[in-house]
């Protein structure tokens, strides 16, 4: 269950390593700094979120509190499983060669002319955010009710279909966005296109707060906090997740039509 994911997680920290460490490299950003936060950067975030919780349930003595010597194993198995792994793969994905541009890339950086209202960033990161969230809103509905109403979850062939189109989605509405952003000269599209996609999960946050007006019946204060922590890390989770899909889909999506330019 619950061990066999965490485990699966930290065995994964050789991919996020090499992945990181290419990536890094393709943009002169080769440093082992970038490797670490790498290693600690969201699992840190998740864990400092996931002990402050666990601290309440100590407190009011829950039966449902993690003990306090499976929080040291799960901390080892971080310091001393995930982040050599991390560095492990990253020394492999440094040692690789470099991702050359399709194009020469201009040392002088380019004006970029003056946006419309509709294409500032601000507008389209939160507009964007919707179409994925819309993609898998509905079965959103059930997953928190099998969560927080005890309800039985059995359709696990319409969530991998749902999930599908998902990743579809993420990298759809990333590509579009780009290409926008490509034809109005602004060429800033890295960390955009991460936020396209990504702010699906603040769409996921707000949706939790109707579905806890609309839906639960909490009254207990601490119950409220521990709904809304877990919430919290499901939306990071989410931001994370959807947000390098768009990267990714849109780093070979640049990469295409820049291969297939021809520059006299």
């Amino acid at each position: 269950g619950i061990n066999a994911e965490y485990m699966g997680f930290a065995l994964m920290g050789c991919v996020g390593g090499f992945v990181t460490a290419v990536i890094a490299k393709m943009f002169h950003e080769q440093s082992w700094k970038t490797v670490w936060l790498t290693g600690v950067w969201f699992p840190g975030k998740v864990f400092g979120v996931f002990f402050l919780m666990n601290l309440m349930l100590w407190g009011k003595q829950a039966s449902n509190a993690v003990p306090f010597l499976m929080l040291l194993g799960l901390v080892a198995i971080w310091f001393f499983v995930s982040i050599p792994l991390v560095f492990l793969g990253a020394a492999y994905g440094f040692k690789r060669p470099l991702i050359s541009h399709p194009q020469a890339v201009n040392q002088v950086p380019r004006f970029i002319p003056e946006q419309r209202w509709h294409m500032k960033p601000l507008v389209m990161i939160v507009c964007s955010g919707a179409v994925p969230f819309g993609a898998a809103f509905i079965e959103l509905y059930f997953i928190l009710s099998s969560l927080w109403l005890n309800k039985f979850y059995y359709v696990f062939g319409f969530f991998a279909i749902v999930f599908l189109i998902l990743i579809v989605t993420c990298a759809e509405i990333s590509i579009v966005l780009v290409y926008f952003q490509l034809c109005y000269e602004d060429y800033r599209w890295w960390w955009r296109s991460f936020f396209y996609s990504g702010s699906a999960g603040l769409y996921l946050f707000g949706y939790s707060i109707y579905y806890f007006m609309t839906t639960l019946n909490m009254t207990r204060f601490w119950s409220i906090v521990l709904y809304f922590g877990h919430m919290t890390v499901m939306s990071y989770m989410l931001f994370v997740w959807a947000g390098t899909v768009g990267f990714l889909a849109s780093w070979l999506f640049v990469r295409y039509i820049y291969t297939e330019l021809k520059v006299d």
